[in-house]
């Protein structure tokens, strides 16, 4: 039961405290950290930290239904520093993917609507849900993009600026409305496909993943060779404006001048 705290012990501690093994990077107000059990091949969590002088305490910042529970302008600026840190995040990864597999897919920013894991913390994993850590329904519907469990920054930061009614109902994430869709049937996120098993499932999303790097590739060549050949064109076309005016500026010096 103790790692269930892990994320909370983590937010207290100053960033030299934690080793290269977990803490990715930090702000003045956020740590970013590995995701100890990645469900994407890109995955990190970003923590509001605790700090002795901070107006929010460890019950505030227990949960994102905590947060919204409290003052609504402190946790819009909690917010906001999450989703900057998290678009750095992703520009990072971005350089990441195309370093290793030679192109970049989506990044999906969110939190779960029913965390198991106390303190709040974002989730910034990329589009594929391909992970030896993905071992169950329950891992799998928690980051479906479309199945609801999956709360999108974009959508959360959105509930801010609607009616006080609309917000206080999204707010209030009643933990056994979120909890039941863990245990929907499976479906792939991609295509839609139900998906019977496991096994099944990530066998597919693997073959969506190895499709998708393919045209990327196929892609990246088609553009490589276009670039290649453009620039080809270019050189031979100043190699030949070269030598035309190689060959006026000749023709010039041996021509006689005009008595």
């Amino acid at each position: 039961m103790a790692n269930l705290f892990i994320l909370r012990n983590y937010a207290q501690k100053l960033p030299s405290e934690l080793p290269s093994s977990i803490l990715f990077s930090h702000s003045s107000e956020t740590l970013t950290i590995y995701d100890a059990y990645p469900k994407s091949k890109f995955h990190f969590l970003i923590l509001p930290r605790v700090k002795p002088e901070s107006e929010l305490s460890v019950n505030d910042l227990e949960s994102l239904k905590s947060l919204l529970a409290g003052d609504k302008t402190r946790a819009k600026q909690v917010m906001d520093a999450l989703k900057e840190n998290a678009d750095i995040l992703c520009k990072e990864i971005e350089t990441e993917m195309v370093k290793r597999y030679g192109f970049k897919w989506p990044i999906w920013i969110g939190f779960h609507g029913a965390p198991s894991m106390h303190h709040l913390h974002l989730h910034v994993l990329s589009a594929d849900l391909c992970s030896e850590k993905m071992k169950n329904k329950k891992h799998y519907n928690s980051f479906h993009p479309k199945h609801g469990f999956f709360l999108h920054m974009d959508d959360v930061l959105s509930w801010f600026d609607a009616e006080p009614s609309y917000f206080k109902t999204m707010a209030a994430l009643e933990e056994k409305k979120y909890e039941a869709l863990l245990k929907d049937d499976m479906s792939c996120w991609k295509c839609g496909s139900a998906m019977k098993n496991m096994p099944t499932l990530k066998s597919h999303l693997q073959e969506e993943w190895d499709k998708e790097a393919s045209r990327a590739k196929a892609k990246a060549e088609r553009k490589r060779k276009l670039e290649e050949k453009q620039k080809n064109t270019e050189s031979r076309a100043q190699k030949e404006e070269a030598s035309d005016a190689h060959t006026d500026k000749k023709q010039k010096v041996s021509t006689p001048e005009n008595d």
